[in-house]
């Protein structure tokens, strides 16, 4: 018998990471074992080798074929998370702006979807995990004093490069925050986040004109304080984000009774 164990008990051990490994493909078709590794470390907290789940997706034909064309099957049941609570649920997206003469800039936005409010951004010439996570960084400063780790706090993204690199995703598993991704098959897991991207267009970007980057980057950050100030939301009751978020946790203070110290 080799050192392993027998034939039996060695997939008898593998049986539920096979499982995880094919879960996560059918929501992330074009993960390779790389980031399949990555979220069952950082996410799922699954200790295993990235050798032993290259092999295992080998073994049952998992692994991405180069040129290879895959078509996610859908899922009419697949809906969006709904919070009913401010920091339970945030979203984190990126969007690039034109400066004219000058090129390209990148806005990376946090947003909470149950009050709406912009708990955290950045902007600058470049888009990386690192910057994704300044942003980040500073809505978890700003909303969680204290630090976010037991609070429940769940983000969610789409899967590119910046969400589901290795630096970002360990920073995420040590903040204590929770990584959800939307599916192939349901591109509106994110669409809260991404109708806060077609708001900003329209409210800064699209109607005014900048000649350098430090203009743009001065006027986002006194728009974003005014959004959350005093932007009417219907779905609020017609209350900015920070006046609903307040008149929650006001409320949610009246409810909760006193504990009298004996």
């Amino acid at each position: 018998m080799s050192k392993r164990g027998s034939y039996s008990a060695v997939t008898a051990r593998n049986t539920p990471l096979i499982s995880k490994i094919k879960e996560l493909k059918a929501d992330h078709p074009f993960w390779g074992y790389r980031r399949i590794w990555a979220h069952m470390n950082y996410i799922d907290e699954i200790k295993v080798s990235k050798n032993k789940v290259y092999r295992l997706m080998k073994e049952h034909n998992l692994l991405v074929a180069k040129n290879m064309k895959i078509k996610a099957s859908r899922r009419a049941n697949t809906s969006k998370p709904r919070p009913d609570r401010p920091n339970q649920w945030w979203g984190i997206d990126m969007t690039k702006v034109m400066i004219e003469g000058y090129g390209w800039v990148y806005v990376t936005i946090v947003i909470d979807w149950y009050t709406k409010k912009i708990v955290g951004h950045h902007a600058g010439e470049q888009s990386k995990a690192w910057h994704w996570l300044v942003a980040l960084n500073k809505g978890a400063n700003r909303q969680f004093p204290d630090g976010a780790r037991g609070k429940n706090l769940h983000l969610m993204s789409d899967n590119g490069c910046q969400p589901t690199a290795l630096s970002f995703m360990k920073a995420c598993r040590d903040m204590g925050v929770k990584q959800a991704f939307t599916s192939y098959n349901n591109p509106k897991g994110n669409a809260d986040t991404e109708r806060f991207m077609r708001t900003l267009k329209e409210e800064l970007v699209w109607i005014n004109e900048w000649t350098n980057p430090q203009e743009f980057y001065q006027a986002l950050g006194g728009w974003i304080e005014h959004y959350n100030s005093a932007y009417l939301h219907s779905t609020l009751g017609y209350m900015p984000p920070e006046k609903f978020e307040t008149q929650f946790f006001n409320q949610t203070a009246k409810e909760t009774p006193l504990i009298n110290a004996c």
